[in-house]
């Protein structure tokens, strides 16, 4: 059943008109404001058709509308960056490799969030093979220590996401939506595995300046925002032993989406 899901999503992001890396890099959002949504497959679709019909277009790569990404997320033996998000300190970071599948570039990045709720991202090209550990890339390390306030020897891998990414621009420019589907959570410090079978993760980076017509078609579709972070839900998921209430209620959440106990291996 979830694979048929995964068709239509295919088909409503193959009618949306292309838009090229390229033209994406004139996208400039400088007064950003990012807010989050969670759905379902059932849902998106619907909401790519209207994306579609308001003129919306889908970001192409390697000739393919939807691009398949994994990420490393490091962390403290003690979870410090988890932690931070967990108990709501304002100025926090996140530390994470990521892969682009299609194409095989691999990137250090750092998030941080300051205390005005901004968040800026920093990344720098790595080999592949880093993935897991790039405490030997000399260039790596002195980048990790410029811009985060962890050196290489506090961090370790935590977990993996994996996941199918939609990028889809207005026709105006002012805004990008980022459509997160197929996740999947790996954590190598507990063994656990987790899926969020076909729950949606939405990324709205607009233009602070400009109206947004995608707030009203998610509206429309009864889709309001969440605050929801990749990295919190899967190490909820995956570690019984984390401190993890605050997050607990964005997993019931999202098992009310997809109807479903999460279940977890």
């Amino acid at each position: 059943m979830l694979q048929d899901k995964h068709i239509s999503v295919d088909d409503a992001v193959k009618g949306m008109t292309p838009i090229t890396l390229e033209e994406m890099d004139s996208v400039k959002l400088l007064n950003r404001i990012d807010t989050k949504y969670l759905t379902d497959e059932a849902n998106l679709v619907r909401v790519l058709e209207d994306a579609t019909a308001a003129g919306y277009r889908a970001l192409i790569a390697d000739g393919e509308k939807i691009s398949p990404y994994n990420s490393i997320y490091y962390d403290t033996a003690g979870l410090k960056m988890f932690l931070d998000h967990h108990n709501r300190r304002l100025v926090r970071q996140k530390v994470r490799t990521r892969v682009y599948l299609n194409s095989g570039e691999a990137f250090l990045e750092i998030k941080r969030k300051n205390n005005h709720g901004r968040t800026k991202k920093k990344r720098t090209h790595i080999p592949q093979t880093e993935m897991m550990d790039f405490s030997a890339d000399a260039a790596a390390v002195a980048y990790l220590a410029k811009h985060s306030a962890f050196t290489v020897e506090m961090l370790s891998p935590v977990l993996s996401t994996a996941f199918r990414r939609i990028t889809l621009v207005n026709p105006a420019k002012t805004e990008r939506l980022t459509i997160d589907t197929s996740l999947n959570f790996t954590n190598f410090r507990t063994g656990h595995k987790a899926s969020l079978e076909d729950a949606v993760i939405i990324e709205l980076k607009q233009d602070g300046h400009a109206a947004s017509q995608m707030k009203g078609i998610l509206l429309a579709h009864r889709i309001k925002p969440t605050r929801v972070s990749k990295y919190c839900i899967a190490e909820t998921l995956t570690d019984p032993s984390a401190k993890s209430n605050r997050f607990k209620l964005k997993v019931r959440k999202i098992e009310k989406i997809i109807n479903k106990k999460i279940q977890v291996i």
